[in-house]
């Protein structure tokens, strides 16, 4: 007799949820079976929910932002025991036999597995995964902390140690949500010069709380300009998705400035091309991780004691958590605690 867990699933594009029972599923070979403790509910969990991701097959379960432990081994899997803790982000595993694996580029694989849209996530009390999209979560980071961290905080994460900035540079960050917020305290422990721009001198306590040296209100001013006056920022990580907002900070960017973009806005960037030219600015995009970047980021928050804003709720109240993640209500991260 098939033992039963509980899913929340989408049926179609732009479908209500549904809260159903399933078969706990078995581990194929390379793959183990995680028993879900918490699983944040991210921004681009849109994408299944709304239908906007090509080729997607329903029903599916979401949710890439899974903390747990792993429940049962499928055949060929060594280097993990039942019982460990582990993660499981966006990137659900690699071919390792296209050119990008063989250069080590595993998160370009042509071939590579996203968990919650071509693999189904963690919005259930168990799922499976690739062996190799497994991060080890050290023991001091509680579950429905270490969730958030394997979406949005390996984003910024990542983003920032990539960056080329140096300890002492300027690094400003865009935004002070979801993303914004973990990237301050990121930016303020490897020893930036660490600026928060945001709209409102109401979030100025909170920024600095998170770790921000400065704090600039660009509801109230040019925050390009603000910039310039502490020497232009190395790097500014833009973590608000506006499109006009972003293209203004250019200006603020130092000699060899980069404005670094993890959160994609709904309209192009107007950027002029000059400035980039006369101070050999640049403007790049930036990818999570693999799942060795995120066992990094586990480990460097863990270490510097960075920690999640989060609200958390019941499986059982997906529709109410996910809502108050789309509409923007959340302060700052929505997480669903399975296990518990």
């Amino acid at each position: 007799m098939n033992m039963k867990m509980k899913t929340a699933q989408i049926s179609k594009p732009g479908g209500d949820w549904e809260l159903v029972e399933r078969n706990i599923p078995e581990p194929d070979r390379g793959q183990v079976r995680v028993k879900v403790e918490a699983c944040g509910i991210c921004h681009s969990d849109v994408l299944v929910k709304e239908g906007w991701w090509p080729g997607l097959q329903y029903p599916r379960v979401p949710g890439h932002e899974i903390a747990g432990r792993i429940d049962a081994l499928g055949s060929g899997v060594t280097g993990w025991k039942p019982g460990q803790r582990v993660g499981v982000g966006w990137h659900g595993g690699h071919c390792f036999g296209c050119d990008h694996c063989r250069r080590g580029d595993f998160a370009m694989c042509a071939n590579r597995k996203i968990t919650g849209v071509d693999l189904d996530g963690g919005y259930a009390e168990y799922m499976i995964a690739r062996a190799e999209a497994l991060a080890t979560i050290p023991e001091e980071l509680p579950a429905d902390e270490a969730g958030p961290f394997m979406c949005a905080g390996v984003t910024v994460f990542s983003a920032l140690r990539n960056s080329g900035a140096r300890g002492g540079d300027v690094v400003a960050v865009h935004g002070i949500g979801g993303l914004g917020h973990l990237a301050v305290q990121y930016a303020r422990q490897m020893g930036f010069q660490t600026v928060a721009v945001g709209r409102g001198k109401g979030k100025e306590a909170l920024a600095r709380k998170l770790g921000a040296h400065h704090y600039i209100d660009s509801g109230t001013g040019d925050a390009a300009a603000e910039l310039q006056k502490l020497g232009g920022a190395r790097v500014i990580l833009a973590t608000a998705p506006d499109a006009k907002a972003i293209s203004a900070l250019v200006d603020g960017l130092s000699i060899n400035g980069t404005l670094l973009v993890p959160a994609a806005p709904a309209q192009p960037l107007a950027v002029s091309v000059m400035p980039l030219i006369t101070g050999r600015r640049s403007v790049a995009g930036w990818y999570s991780g693999t799942a060795r970047d995120s066992q990094d980021t586990l480990e460097f928050s863990a270490l510097t004691s960075v920690h999640p804003m989060i609200e958390k709720y019941p499986l059982s109240r997906v529709a109410e958590a996910y809502e108050q993640m789309h509409s923007g209500q959340a302060r700052f991260r929505v997480v669903l605690t399975v296990g518990t």
